[in-house]
This record gives structure tokens, C-alpha cells and sequence, in this order.
């Protein structure tokens, strides 16, 4: 009994770890990419050319990604949506296998709230593309 805990335990901290691994990879890529972004204006005003609107758009989307935020919001939300119930046949799956019903219980709650995120993201794109339209941007409109 002991080390299922204890076991639970250096689980709980692993995931955790990884959720703190990826956050920490992601602000660091982006911080990458505007240094990027940076160095390549940097380079062009050094070069002597004139700088317009068009090719700083040009020269931003080459390393900003996606700029559809509805579009984010919704995908983040349907992949969320679907981690929900993986979560709760996970716990029945391990509290049959283990023996112990209050595993259930909990990825259970885990689920639940999961369902709740994914419901509120998706929620917050509905909201984002009623209020900014379809085609979105994290742009400031001239």
C-alpha cells in the first residue's frame, strides 16, 4: 500500500515537471523567435534599405506563426475535449487493474475539470471571433 503513494507521488511530481518543462521550452522559443525577428530588422536598417508596413509584415510573418486566435483557441479547445474522457477511462482502467476505487474518483475530478477548460476555451472562441471577426489578428488595425 505504501508504495502505490509513494509511487502516486514521484508520478505526480514527473507530470508536473513536464507541464513545467513545457512552459518553460515555449517562452523560451518565443523569445527566440523575436530575437529573430529583431536581428533580421536590425540587418535590413543596417543594410541601408527603406522599411515599410509590407515588409515588416513580410519580415514578422516569416517567424510569428499562426495569428488566428479564434482559430487557436478552438483547436486547444477540441484537442481538450477529448483529453477529458481519455482521462476518466484512464482512472477506471487503473482502479481495476490496482484494486482501488478512489483512483477513479480522482482522474474522474481531473476529467471534470479538463471538460470545464475545454469548455471555457472554446467558449473564449466563440467570443474572440464574434468580437474580431474570422479573420482575427494579434495585429493593432491601422
Amino acid at each position: 500500500m505504501e508504495s502505490i503513494g509513494t509511487g502516486a507521488g514521484f508520478a505526480a511530481l514527473g507530470f508536473w515537471m513536464f507541464i513545467a518543462a513545457a512552459v518553460i521550452a515555449s517562452y523560451w522559443d518565443n523569445i527566440r523567435k523575436r530575437e529573430a525577428q529583431h536581428e533580421t530588422l536590425r540587418r535590413v536598417i543596417e543594410s541601408g534599405q527603406p522599411i515599410d508596413d509590407e515588409l515588416t509584415d513580410k519580415l514578422l510573418a516569416l517567424t510569428g506563426g499562426s495569428k488566428d486566435l479564434a482559430r487557436d483557441l478552438k483547436v486547444s479547445g477540441v484537442i481538450m475535449v477529448f483529453i477529458a474522457p481519455g482521462l476518466a477511462l484512464l482512472g477506471w482502467v487503473i482502479a481495476r487493474a490496482v484494486g482501488e476505487p478512489e483512483i477513479l474518483d480522482i482522474l474522474l475530478g481531473v476529467a471534470g475539470l479538463i471538460g470545464f477548460i475545454s469548455v471555457g476555451l472554446l467558449a473564449a472562441a466563440y467570443v474572440a471571433e464574434r468580437q474580431y471577426g474570422h479573420n482575427y489578428s494579434h495585429e493593432v488595425p491601422k
